[in-house]
């Protein structure tokens, strides 16, 4: 018998296939202040608070406003095209009587947007989002923040994940974790998870 009854989303990489117009976005950001060539996938799954905190800290407040509301402003125009699959799997894991929920290092202001624009208004039981936590991914605050709002133990949760950090929190969660490549390959993945899939095509839990 499946004792699965809760499946668990991050967003970008796994529902929405954005994780290309961040890179482009922090890319930029990086040949700006000089940061590491390699920034954009070094800080795949944290949140903004985070990655303002590590990299930007020392910048003037007036300077970091200014990155974060480029940030924001950047979001909330990006195009949300659905991970190949995506779609039609969250509507047979609610179908099958999963509950199901979005767990995201982004703001509430950008998952609004994003959610609409992919008509998914609604969908979900349970959105958990940056603006909800004190400790983003690789801490599993958020995972099971998700579990407590939907009312189920984390070891009746499935999470999908794309990124190093939220794979480590989901685990840390003790739920169990299943890693999508599309934004990191497979073999990047591997050393920290068994079960790795190209995307929800085809795919049955």
């Amino acid at each position: 018998m499946n004792r699965f009854t809760a499946i668990l989303f991050d967003f970008d990489g796994v529902i929405a296939d954005t994780e290309p117009q961040y890179d482009l976005f922090f890319d930029r950001l990086a040949a700006k202040y000089h940061l590491p060539e390699n920034f954009a996938a070094l800080i795949k799954g944290t949140t903004l608070a985070a990655i303002m905190e590590k990299y930007f800290g020392n910048y003037p407040p007036a300077e970091q406003a200014e990155i974060i509301e480029a940030h924001r402003r950047y979001e909330l125009q990006m195009d949300c095209a659905f991970i190949p699959g995506a779609r039609e799997a969250i509507t047979r894991f609610k179908a099958q009587g999963y509950k199901i929920a979005v767990v995201t290092s982004s703001s509430t202001e950008k998952m609004k947007v994003a959610l609409q624009k992919m008509n998914l208004e609604n969908t979900f039981d349970a959105l958990v989002t940056a603006d909800k936590i004190t400790r983003g991914k690789p801490d599993p605050m958020c995972y099971l923040l998700a579990a407590e709002e939907l009312r189920v133990s984390p070891a009746e949760c499935v999470v999908f994940e794309d990124s190093i950090a939220g794979i480590t929190a989901g685990k840390k969660a003790g739920m169990k974790v299943i890693a999508l490549s599309t934004t990191l390959p497979a073999e990047t993945l591997s050393p920290y998870i068994d079960t790795i899939i190209p995307n929800f095509l085809n795919y049955e839990l």
